[in-house]
């Protein structure tokens, strides 16, 4: 055989040096996308081309932003329909009572504030139509650093200086002269600066309270009474009528019930209540109406129904306050609201005595401050003794 013709080929030992090159792989050509339109033509789009879709975390982020911008314009709208009705309230407010305020120092919602309510009740029965004089006088103090609230009542029969026209009860003021020398009167007695002011209507609560849908008030004990507002139109059957019935416990309460409730004063099932007890009652509806003002049910109605919150209102505070004054509710819970009385000892004579202030009265007032903490008034202190107690529970009449 030939020396250059070999039937085996020559395999040397020892590694390659360097990578050894892979095959190349055969994979299927990318098909061109393809999309029918809706005129039945297609439209090509190339090879590799693919389908845009949108994310889900888009889609969320979509939907939260429309939910916000909704949210906004909701609130705007209710905004300017309740200004419109505060500012209603404000022109129902005498001049000359602004006079007597003292300067807000600050934003409500940050720095502790007084406020005077004055409830009136225009009820025609009985030959009231003239009678001004303020049935319920309550002092409501924020304290927004401790999220608590302060209802303060002054029972309408107390004896106390009014500025210029000697001692008198203390509702005289109102009707002596109106609003502005309410505020020095209690000014005077209780030494608290007064920074703002609200007349309440009692007999339009009725509309407004039926407008909210009703509201909550817990009854701390049973009542039975039929000594006002008789629901039939002849004097027989009132005098068979056996009277409204409250029980005890958390109640829904109607405007006409909760008008009621705030107007009674003689309880059938207790007849050491009064005048006094009937302020509480006026404190739990004012508190339920608070409360309801500030639910999330009643913060979707108010562009269609801001304007007619403030009907029963002659006040000078603004709509922003008015909101402020919401949130310092919203911020204090029920279960810790101050709940007290000024009073004293019933003077001698007959039914419509007034009462006569004690000491005691001075430390009502550091307990509305939050200088001293809350009690009940002094056993043997009767039935007008000065006191707070906390949350729902009835200011014991002892």
């Amino acid at each position: 055989m030939p020396a250059e013709e070999k039937p085996y080929r020559v395999y040397r030992g020892g590694r390659v040096k360097g990578k050894v090159p892979a095959p190349a792989r055969r994979g299927r050509p990318q098909r061109a996308q393809r999309k029918e339109r809706g005129d039945g033509r297609i439209d090509y789009r190339g090879p590799g081309a693919r389908e845009r879709s949108v994310s889900w975390g888009r889609r969320i982020a979509l939907g939260l932003v429309v939910v916000f911008l909704l949210a906004i314009v909701w609130g705007v709208a209710s905004f300017f329909s309740f200004r419109g009705g505060v500012e209603d309230a404000n022109k129902r407010l005498d001049p000359n009572t602004r006079l007597a305020l003292t300067e807000q120092s600050g934003l409500l919602m940050s720095h502790p504030t007084t406020i005077l309510l004055l409830g009136t009740d225009h009820n025609k029965a009985g030959g009231r139509e003239g009678d001004r004089h303020s049935d319920s006088i309550m002092l409501v103090r924020t304290d927004p650093k401790h999220h608590r609230l302060a209802f303060l009542s002054i029972p309408r029969d107390l004896r106390v200086e009014i500025p210029g026209y000697s001692e008198q009860k203390i509702n005289a003021a109102y009707q002596i002269g109106g609003p502005a020398l309410a505020i020095k009167t209690v000014r005077g007695f209780t030494g608290l600066e007064v920074n703002h002011v609200v007349v309440v209507d009692f007999a339009d609560f009725k509309d407004l309270i039926d407008s909210l849908g009703g509201v909550d008030v817990y009854v701390p004990a049973p009542i039975v009474s039929n000594r006002f507002d008789c629901p039939y139109a002849t004097n027989a059957r009132c005098q068979a009528w056996q009277g409204w019935r409250f029980p005890k416990g958390k109640q829904h309460m109607n405007g006409q019930r909760a008008l009621i409730y705030s107007r009674i004063r003689e309880n059938r099932l207790d007849m050491s209540e009064s005048d006094v007890t009937r302020a509480e009652r006026q404190q739990r509806v004012l508190q339920a109406i608070a409360s309801k003002l500030t639910s999330p049910g009643t913060l979707l109605k108010l562009p269609f129904m801001g304007g007619e919150l403030a009907n029963p209102l002659s006040t000078d505070l603004s709509a922003g306050q008015l909101v402020q004054l919401g949130w310092a509710k919203f911020r204090a819970p029920a279960g810790r609201a101050l709940h007290c009385r000024l009073g004293g000892t019933l003077g001698a004579g007959a039914v419509g005595s007034t009462i006569d202030p004690t000491e005691d009265n001075r430390n009502v007032i550091a307990m509305v401050l939050g200088q001293s903490a809350p009690q009940p008034p002094a056993p043997g202190s009767g039935p007008f003794g000065p006191g707070c107690v906390v949350g729902d529970k009835a200011l014991p009449r002892g």
